[in-house]
Parts: structure tokens; C-alpha cells; sequence
């Protein structure tokens, strides 16, 4: 698989793994700060296994997995601030997630020169 595919098809996977954490903890904030339904506590239980799951479909060991998805996860949670939460993003927030997703790249590439 070429370098470009493999850093394509990985951050794709790990979109879908923010996703999954981000809404396994949203809905429980939901619940416990905005006075939500105790039945959001299924979906989120539901989303957070679906999190732990999608971790595990990496070749890589799980500490460069976690390391570059950090990144990946920064830049979602911004992009879920600014969609959900509707706060307008700065400069700095969107330098600091091309930061971090150009070290998801650079560990990601890193996989297989070891």
C-alpha cells in the first residue's frame, strides 16, 4: 500500500474513532450538565465500545496508535466545537489541529520504517 493511501486510510479510521469517543462523551455531559434522558447512557456505552473496537483495526502497536490519533482527536474536537457547540474558531485553533494532524502524518508514515 503506498504511503499516501496508508496516511489516507488511517485518518479516515481514526475520524470515525473521534466520532465515536467524542459522542460516547458528549451524551453522558448531556445527561449529567444539561439535564438529559438517563436512556442517552445506552448510545454512549454503545459509542465508547465502538471506540475501544475501531482502535484495534490499526497494524501498528497500540502506542503509536494512541500517539498519532491524538492528533487526529484534536482536530475533530475542534471541528465538533465549532459545528455543535457553534463557537467560532481562531487562527490559532486551526494552526494548532494542522499542527497536530501533520504529527499524525509524520507517525503514521513512521509505521513502516520499523
Amino acid at each position: 500500500m503506498g504511503q499516501t493511501l496508508l496516511v489516507l486510510k488511517t485518518t479516515v479510521l481514526f475520524v470515525l474513532t473521534a466520532l465515536a469517543e467524542i459522542i460516547g462523551c458528549f451524551l453522558p455531559y448531556l445527561w449529567l450538565r444539561q439535564g438529559g434522558p438517563l436512556w442517552l447512557l445506552v448510545p454512549a456505552a454503545a459509542s465508547l465500545a465502538l471506540f475501544v473496537w475501531l482502535l484495534t483495526l490499526h497494524p501498528a502497536a497500540s502506542g503509536r496508535v494512541y500517539a498519532a490519533y491524538g492528533g487526529v482527536y484534536v482536530a475533530m474536537a475542534l471541528v465538533w466545537l465549532k459545528v455543535v457547540d457553534n463557537v467560532e474558531l481562531t487562527p490559532w485553533d486551526w494552526a494548532g489541529a494542522g499542527i497536530a494532524l501533520l504529527g499524525m502524518a509524520v507517525i503514521v508514515l513512521g509505521w513502516h520504517q520499523t
